[in-house]
């Protein structure tokens, strides 16, 4: 099933997944769930379920619990040790240990799909791929989370190349989805950064 992925999957399934994990243990989850608060502010009451596509170790998981604790969480996440950290301290209602275009869940269904610092990892030529995928197994909203620039750009990532992509996500995102925005904003990493946010722009889509 993975004979095909990019060497972004690659790298993120395999080389980097244990170094990520010991440097990413630690978070502060209450002001996580504050950062939570705002992105999802006009909706927080519509989310029942919801899928994190490219969880990791599960730090957004642990933020949304404490804010929706009602809502069923799902996952994916291609790395093998993060995924069992991560399934041996929740309970998902879905959970698939691959890449996200390897996953086959029904479309429509998840109140709330997103991505955190997922989309700039992905191969420029198959962004569009993955987010046409986060669009369909979206029953209603999509929220995507990524480092913001006004033109695709690539930045050495943890001394490898080719792994770190900036670009206007949410422009990109509604020019070719059916969507109307809900909200957006910025996480500034001088007041996030303990929770796990790195100068994060959000931007919140309703299907149309």
């Amino acid at each position: 099933m993975n004979v095909n992925r990019s060497d972004q999957e690659k790298f993120w399934a395999d080389k980097y997944a244990d170094n990520y994990i010991k440097k990413n243990s630690q978070f502060d989850n209450q002001l996580g769930a504050e950062a939570w608060g705002k992105m999802l502010f006009k909706i927080g009451n519509a989310v029942g379920c919801y899928l994190e596509c490219g969880c990791n170790i599960g730090r957004n998981i642990d933020q949304l619990k404490l804010l929706l604790p009602s809502a069923k969480p799902s996952i994916i996440e291609i790395s093998k040790p993060a995924f069992s950290f991560v399934t041996a301290r929740h309970y998902f209602e879905h959970a698939f240990n691959g890449a996200i275009l390897e996953s086959t869940f029904e479309d429509g269904s998840f109140d709330l799909v997103f991505t955190m610092g997922v989309l700039i990892h992905i191969n420029p030529d198959q962004l569009l791929e993955h987010m046409e995928r986060m669009y369909r197994y979206s029953k209603k909203y999509i929220l995507i989370g990524e480092y913001f620039n006004r033109t695709p750009t690539s930045i050495e990532y943890q001394g490898e190349k080719d792994k770190l992509f900036k670009r206007d996500f949410g422009k990109l995102f509604i020019q070719n989805f059916e969507v109307k925005l809900v909200d957006y904003g910025f996480l500034w990493g001088h007041i996030y950064d303990a929770a796990g946010f790195d100068d994060i722009t959000w931007w919140l889509f309703e299907k149309r």
